[in-house]
């Protein structure tokens, strides 16, 4: 009896480490996301995204040493590895150009719905089975999503757009992760972080503002905290079942609400409410039915190192 008791605590105690660091991945990553918000205030989305991108290389250097550069360039389906780096730099370049005029909170409010998405493209891109009751569920969240976006004359705004087709570009990048499962996460984080660091460059082109010690130094310690999210995330992924940290996910949203009164003195309004409460019930109704008939997909996490 003393055999299988040890057998289940240590499985419960890798568990529990999973959920551990699923929830302080999610934590940093929402930290990034403030200070991000925080700096694209004073400094270029360009900028912010190039240095930011050199922050992630002291992450980075060591796993590309311990891995071999050569590994770097021997990558499964290339079209698909420039078509990841092109959705997760769309990903990066989108989300900060979004909180430059809307409260963090409503920004990742339209990030909560990239699982949904992620259900949705499944079907079409991966041939993934969807049953009507996610279909369903989808539908609703498309419906959270239009509630937020108020896509009237009045109220459409170029921040909102920004910010949606972010979030679809992050639910594109997950697809294509899961599509490429054979590449090193070392081999991904790298060509990313190098998409955005070449992005960043160009758009900072004539438009480069000499920061000061201090704000140069929070913007490479961007790229480390958002580094550092992505491997505590991907770690988690390896410890503990998608299906049960995937609905951990939402918690990103209540760090934004938190960071976004403390920092910024932005509160969410009532149609951001509705609209997130309605995304984060149907994700988790989509969570739930993927458990249920067992095709959970993997790697159905937040915004990596883009």
């Amino acid at each position: 009896m003393a055999q299988p008791t040890a057998q289940n605590l240590t499985i419960r105690n890798v568990l529990l480490a999973g959920i551990l660091l699923m929830l302080a991945g999610d934590f940093l990553f929402a930290l990034n996301d403030a200070m991000g918000k925080w700096l694209v205030a004073s400094f270029s989305v360009g900028q912010v995204v190039l240095i930011r991108s050199i922050g992630a290389f002291f992450v980075l250097g060591p796993m590309i040493a311990r891995q071999g550069t050569a590994k770097l360039f021997r990558m499964e389906r290339l079209e698909l590895q420039v078509l990841r780096v092109v959705m997760t730099t769309l990903d990066t370049a989108l989300f900060y150009a979004a909180v430059v005029y809307l409260p963090l909170a409503d920004v990742m409010s339209f990030y909560m719905a990239g699982p949904i998405y992620v259900a949705a493209l499944s079907h079409l891109l991966l041939g993934e089975k969807v049953g009507w009751r996610r279909w369903m569920a989808i539908l609703v969240g498309f419906c959270g999503v239009l509630i937020m976006l108020e896509p009237s004359s009045a109220a459409f705004s170029l921040s909102s757009t920004f910010a949606l087709a972010g979030s679809i570009s992050f639910a594109f990048a997950i697809i294509l992760n899961r599509r490429l499962r054979g590449t090193s996460d070392t081999s991904l984080v790298t060509w990313q972080t190098i998409g955005t660091l070449l992005v960043g460059g160009f758009l900072t082109i004539g438009n480069w503002q000499t920061p000061s010690s201090l704000d140069f130094g929070a913007m490479l310690l961007l790229g480390i905290v958002s580094c550092g999210a992505h491997l505590m995330i991907t770690r988690a992924l390896k410890l503990a079942p998608a299906s049960t940290l995937a609905p951990l996910h939402y918690s990103l949203l209540l760090w934004a609400v938190i960071f976004g009164l403390a920092f910024f003195g932005d509160m969410p309004g009532p149609r951001i409410l509705i609209g997130s409460g309605i995304i984060v019930l149907a994700g988790l109704f989509i969570f739930h039915r993927q458990k249920v008939v067992d095709t959970v997909p993997p790697e159905n996490v937040p915004k990596g190192v883009n």
